[in-house]
Order: structure tokens, then C-alpha cells, then sequence
């Protein structure tokens, strides 16, 4: 009996140290900032005048600082036209990238006639943070963010929202926190519902592994370590309590954030909305698969409700 004790003790020893090793492994290889082997670009090597190459650009680039609520120095990027207008968007980058990987939107909203402002997420380019909240510390980030630029326009200001990928679970988090009534629309392409649901389909199509249970005790860990739990970063939550106008895009192959989470996210708000698939685009690739498209659908939306 003895030594049958010992050995069950050495079992859960390793096994123990076995989950142990694992949970540490998926903190450090999804929340602490970095460079990602998975990721199919990385941005934050380029240079600081990176925004001097954007040909669309009418005026030198302004940069702001924020701090946080949690005491972190924020960075952001902002656009301006050489004529002042009362339209502003606030554009959200992804996971791993920051506000100079976003050209592309940046210059669809500004050629619409927006000016553009983008943060760098907490722990991306040049903003202070040691870990990724994957939208749910950052939604408060882009609340601050939205007020601090109403103080930076006149009182007649639009600004519609914009994000991609975690950006875009990001606005979708925001939208249930007490925004600025100047925020009128927002536009998600390609975010997840749930964290905790991103990080186990990310568990499974990486490592073949099932959710339970790293998702849970990885949570747990998350939760000890920086303070927030993948449960409760849900967006579809944040959604219920929106009411304003929402335009939802994925591309039907992403195999990145699957794209049938379209379905709740669209589900969940209350606000007026509309939900645009992009044939054939994989993970926030729908700008490029149907760039005259893109433009056309976001353009249409924001004269319907701006």
C-alpha cells in the first residue's frame, strides 16, 4: 500500500508539473507581448517614419500620449486633414501589430474624408504593457482614447469606430462601456466572440489539444498574473448593451478567427446592423481580396448613419 501511494504521489507530482509547464507555456506564448512565430507579419520593427511614406497623408502625423487607468504611458498616431473637418474615425489594430501596420484603413477613411487616429494597443508598438489583454483591458483604452480626442474637435464631431481582428473584439467590448455620444458607428472585421473560445479553437488548430483543461487553469493564471480572466472578456456581453449602428465583416476561409463567429457577435448587439462576408478571404485579408468592395460597403454605412 505504501509503495502504491508513492507512486500515485509521483504521478500527480508529473502530472502536475506537466499542466504547470503547459499553462506557463500558453501565457507566455499568447499574452506576454512579442514577436509570434504564428503571426504572418510583424510591424514593430519598422521605422518611426514609416507614416512620412503613407502618399495620402495631407499633413505631418501628430502623436498623442495617454495614461491609462492602470498608470501605462498610451501612444496614438493622428492624421489630419489640411482643411479642419467634423469627422473623425479611430482606427484599432490587431494582435501583434500596431497603428504602422494600418495603411490600408487609414487611408480608406481618409480618403472619405475622415481624419484618423490610431492607438497602439497596451504591450504594441510604442504603448507601455507587459501583457495582451486581447480587447478586454483595451476596450477601457479605446474609451479614454474616444474622449480624450472629443476634447481635441468641437462639439459637432462624428467619429466612427474601427477595428481589426483583436481590434476588432476590442470596439465590440468597448461598445457596451458609457462611450461618447460624438461615437456613432462602429465597424468590427474579423472579431472573435470570446476570448475563451479563440484561445481553445487557437488550442486545438495549434497543438490538437482540447480546451479543458489548459483554457480554464490558463484563465486562472491570466487572472492571477495581470487580472483579467478569459471568461469575462466576452464581447457578445459588450454587445447586448450597444445600441449603436454596427457593421460586421469576416472572409468566409479564415481559419484564424473561424469565421461562423460572425454569427454570434451579429446576433448579440441591439443596435441597428448589417454583416458583410467576403468570398475567399482569409484572416483579416478582406481589404485586399475586394478592396473596391471594402470601400464601397464601409462608405455606404457611414453616410447611412453619419
Amino acid at each position: 500500500m505504501k509503495k502504491l501511494m508513492v507512486i500515485l504521489l509521483i504521478v500527480l507530482c508529473v502530472v502536475a508539473g506537466g499542466l504547470y509547464w503547459g499553462v506557463n507555456y500558453l501565457y507566455n506564448y499568447a499574452i506576454v507581448p512579442g514577436e509570434k512565430e504564428f503571426l504572418a507579419e510583424n510591424h514593430e520593427a519598422d521605422s518611426d517614419n514609416v507614416y512620412a511614406t503613407w502618399d495620402f497623408i495631407e499633413e505631418a502625423p501628430v502623436y498623442y500620449q495617454l495614461e491609462s487607468r492602470d498608470d501605462l504611458n498610451l501612444f496614438g498616431v493622428h492624421l489630419k486633414h489640411n482643411e479642419p473637418t467634423d469627422k473623425l474615425a479611430i482606427v484599432v489594430h490587431g494582435y501583434g501589430n500596431s497603428s504602422k501596420g494600418m495603411e490600408d484603413y487609414a487611408r480608406l477613411f481618409f480618403n472619405q474624408g475622415y481624419d484618423v487616429f490610431m492607438p497602439d494597443a497596451r504591450g504594441h508598438g510604442q504603448s507601455q504593457g507587459d501583457y495582451v489583454g486581447f480587447g478586454w483591458h483595451e476596450r477601457l483604452d479605446v474609451v479614454d482614447w474616444s474622449n480624450y480626442l472629443v476634447n481635441q474637435y468641437d462639439s459637432n464631431v462624428e467619429i466612427a469606430l474601427f477595428g481589426l481582428s483583436m481590434g476588432a473584439a476590442t470596439v465590440m467590448m468597448s461598445s457596451g462601456e458609457e462611450l461618447p455620444t460624438q461615437l456613432k458607428v462602429i465597424i468590427e472585421d474579423c472579431g472573435y466572440d470570446k476570448v475563451s473560445n479563440e484561445l481553445a479553437f487557437q488550442l486545438k488548430d495549434m497543438f490538437n489539444l482540447p480546451a479543458f483543461p489548459m483554457i480554464p487553469l490558463a484563465s486562472a493564471y491570466t487572472d492571477l498574473k495581470v487580472g483579467y480572466n478569459f471568461y469575462e472578456a466576452d464581447a457578445t456581453k459588450q454587445l447586448a448593451k450597444n445600441e449603436r449602428p454596427m457593421l460586421f465583416i469576416h472572409g468566409t476561409t479564415d481559419t484564424f478567427v473561424p469565421t461562423y463567429m460572425i454569427d454570434s457577435v451579429y446576433a448579440a448587439t441591439n443596435g441597428p446592423k448589417e454583416k458583410w462576408l467576403v468570398e475567399g478571404a482569409e484572416h483579416a485579408k478582406s481589404i485586399e481580396v475586394d478592396p473596391e468592395g471594402y470601400n464601397e460597403k464601409v462608405q455606404a454605412f457611414l453616410a447611412k448613419y453619419m
